[in-house]
């Protein structure tokens, strides 16, 4: 979802993307996105514990949001080279983990 929300920030720099409209830019947001969901859906369905799989739908949801800021962080330390990674972001990351481990701890 990351590159749905953000990429279209980046198409400005191409010649062709900066000439389309909000519309169009929406569009193409929504067609990286169900190509996304194309994985994120199944996974969901397989991992939930109601379908067999091993996690709740809460540990469900707090895998999904680490991960998603993860992507987020590379993402935007790769693509938009103008944000610098600084000492609070690493806190941020550690406080994730220890959520992840307070998620999953029975």
């Amino acid at each position: 979802m990351v590159l749905a929300w953000y990429g279209h920030l980046k198409f400005e720099e191409w010649k062709w993307f900066s000439k389309l409209g909000l519309v169009s830019i929406i569009l193409i947001s929504w067609g990286i996105a169900l190509f996304e969901y194309m994985f994120q859906v199944p996974a969901n369905r397989i991992g939930f514990e109601g379908k067999g799989g091993p996690f709740t739908l809460v540990q469900l949801k707090v895998i999904q949001e680490v991960i998603t800021l993860i992507v987020f962080a590379l993402f935007t330390l790769l693509v938009f080279k103008t944000e610098t990674f600084r000492i609070n972001h690493l806190y941020s990351f550690v406080f994730l983990i220890l959520a992840v481990y307070f998620m999953f701890k029975k």
